[in-house]
């Protein structure tokens, strides 16, 4: 794979984790602004906890589907690098095989915002998720506790192994053509989300727009997905989240 092709794909990849980081910036401002009116609201006794509409539920699902891809578009470089190469070394067209698989791998990505956005939808309208987009603590402390203990469980690991090997597991699924090139990266996100999706979940014990958490896990799956630190990282990280779920749960009851 030539330079040329290996920068092209930084640079997509960079594009879209710019805008869509862009994106929630501005809808972060945006909400901020909006609470201050319903704090406003509120004071003088007016309900703002009325059920979704349909509207309301696809802002939700456009919200999920943008901060998915900033979070996972960075941690899916190593394998469009593989991607590339390989079509490149059997003479194929290296960019638009590589682009096909991208949409695969983010397609599995949006139907994972699809039913995050229709779980936050259900919460909000059994007033289980108030204004900050934060489960009540009982419920956020379960969610770190479930989210820790999924770290060490053997499918974790395995999903984890095939994120951190593309190469290996790329060599035995390769498919022609731009449809099995889309097939491919239906099978790589298949398995990234499982291996990150308790981890997208803590978003709704910590704040499902608080960008702060979503940075923090955002960098921690690409340290995953790049073998940075090994088991001792995953296995520390299930650590912490049990003990602050543990924290919330018993000795926080009135936060939320």
């Amino acid at each position: 794979m030539n330079r040329g092709i290996r920068v092209t794909i930084v640079s997509a990849v960079g594009v879209l984790t710019v805008l869509s980081w862009l994106y929630l910036v501005r809808l972060n401002a945006d909400m901020a602004a909006t609470d201050t009116y319903h704090a406003s609201m509120a004071a003088m006794g007016m309900p703002m906890d009325a059920p979704w509409s349909m509207k309301d539920g696809m802002a939700a699902f456009v919200m999920w589907t943008v901060m998915m891809i900033g979070m996972m578009s960075p941690a899916a470089l190593p394998v469009l690098f593989v991607v590339a190469k390989s079509e490149a070394a059997r003479g194929g067209t290296a960019l638009r095989t590589t682009g096909v698989f991208a949409a695969g791998y983010l397609a599995i990505w949006t139907i994972f915002s699809a039913v995050a956005a229709a779980l936050q939808w259900t919460l909000h309208d059994a007033a289980l998720l108030p204004a900050s987009m934060a489960l009540r603590s009982g419920l956020g402390g379960i969610v770190l506790i479930s989210a820790g203990l999924y770290q060490l469980t053997p499918l974790k690991r395995a999903c984890l192994v095939h994120c951190r090997t593309p190469m290996d597991v790329l060599m035995t699924h390769w498919r022609a053509g731009l449809g099995g090139a889309f097939r491919m990266g239906l099978h790589h996100g298949w398995y990234c989300v499982g291996c990150c999706w308790a981890l997208m979940g803590v978003l709704f014990a910590v704040g499902i727009m608080n960008l702060a958490w979503v940075d923090v896990i955002a960098v921690f799956v690409l340290l995953e997905k790049l073998d940075l630190g090994g088991a001792s990282l995953t296995r520390a990280a299930g650590g912490l989240l049990i003990v602050a779920g543990l924290v919330l749960l018993l000795w926080v009851p009135g936060i939320g």
